[in-house]
């Protein structure tokens, strides 16, 4: 792509945005709009000072995505070859922990609204944004040139699509790809469903905080929140027992079939609602020597940030007591609304409700294929914390 696009004319608050670190420019910020359908366009502020290139999505609030600062650069195969190659770069020393993790993490890794995750020997993508779907085949081309794998698969059945003016699917792209692949991580073995699991077909981005508390599980363990095991696989390597909770009978159905995979006889599966269980283990004054808490957002919209913040003290606050004397809680939050000081704040509430002394032994956040970067506060959305019952 050449200099012969049309302009887009950024706002001197859209230009400050990305002179500050942050690629977003929203339709209000867009001064002049590109005549131009979706796709890559040079951005240039009020006064004809060209800005760099972006991604265009015309029916997108979030109009323009920095590429990259640079007027000069060409936007070409070569550049999405180098650019994906840097950030794979950044991941290899992950390749011997696991065989499963993020490849592209978007804006994270300077590529706004792509995902691409490894499994094994295949690869799953997300095109988020109308202007990166523009230069699909140019990506795809990279990923095939950089990683050569059997298969890729686009997961573009997520509700973001709908607001970039583009149809939900599940799209095979190149080669074949299994309904079911095996992901080893840090020794523990599981199944990941890339056509129709949770988001990419598995959770990646707990990978290490589920190695971190497997380390330090001991004695009697409980995994709330389980969903198909993957934070009970590990702790059942260290602890006597385990007890794997979730709502849903299926999701416990794989987390069996994962159990046996490992040759684990040590966890025990019950189908139950994570506060009413917690509440009765309470009643009964059950106690566990390790805890995981990992549940799902509770807070998926501003909106929703006081309802859920009630529900994570909650289930936080419940097991807290339910912790034996030296027992180590892990608790995480997956609400990007709840922020980092917020989820602490959270914990210290609960821990002074809980009539316990609880030290904080670790606060954790995503793994290195997920990047959090400082200026992008939408690349961050996982906080975690280790906490101790001192008595």
């Amino acid at each position: 792509m050449t200099g012969a696009a049309p302009f887009a004319v950024v706002s001197a608050r859209g230009a400050r945005r990305w002179e500050h670190g942050h690629p977003w420019i929203y339709r209000s910020d867009v001064a002049e709009r590109p005549d131009a359908p979706a796709g890559i366009v040079p951005a240039r502020d009020a006064r004809g000072k060209p800005l760099g290139w972006a991604l265009w999505s015309p029916k997108s609030e979030i109009s323009l995505r920095l590429l990259t600062r640079d007027p000069g650069a060409r936007i070409d195969a070569e550049w999405w070859r180098a650019a994906i190659g840097a950030a794979i770069d950044r991941r290899r020393p992950l390749r011997d922990a696991a065989n499963a993790y993020r490849l592209v993490h978007g804006e994270g890794d300077g590529l706004p609204s792509l995902v691409c995750d490894r499994y094994d020997r295949w690869l799953v993508v997300q095109f988020m944004s109308a202007g990166l779907e523009a230069a699909r085949g140019q990506v795809v081309d990279a990923l095939r040139a950089l990683v050569a794998p059997a298969g890729i698969l686009a997961r573009n059945d997520v509700s973001l699509r709908d607001k970039e003016g583009l149809p939900r699917a599940v799209e095979l792209l190149h080669g074949e790809v299994p309904r079911e692949i095996e992901v080893v991580e840090h020794g523990v073995r599981y199944l990941a469903a890339p056509w129709d699991g949770q988001k990419t077909g598995a959770f990646l981005d707990q990978r290490e905080n589920r190695a971190r508390i497997g380390a330090v599980a001991r004695g009697r363990a409980l995994d709330c929140f389980s969903y198909h095991g993957s934070f009970a696989l590990h702790l059942a390597r260290r602890a006597d027992h385990v007890l794997a909770l979730d709502s849903s009978a299926p999701a416990l159905e794989r987390a069996r079939e994962n159990a046996a995979r490992n040759g684990l006889a040590n966890v025990e599966f019950v189908e139950a609602n994570a506060f009413d269980f917690l509440k009765s283990a309470e009643r009964e004054r059950r106690r566990f020597d390790t805890i995981v808490l990992d549940p799902p957002a509770f807070a998926k919209t501003k909106s929703a940030l006081a309802a859920g913040l009630r529900g994570y003290k909650e289930v936080n606050l419940r097991a807290m007591r339910l912790l034996a004397p030296g027992g180590a809680l892990f608790t995480a939050s997956c609400s990007f609304h709840l922020t980092r000081p917020l989820f602490l704040e959270m914990l210290q509430a609960a821990a002074a409700d809980s009539g316990r002394r609880l030290a904080l032994r670790e606060v954790v956040g995503q793994p290195l294929d997920h990047p959090e970067i400082l200026t992008i506060p939408e690349t961050g959305y996982i906080k975690g914390a280790i906490v101790e019952a001192v008595d």
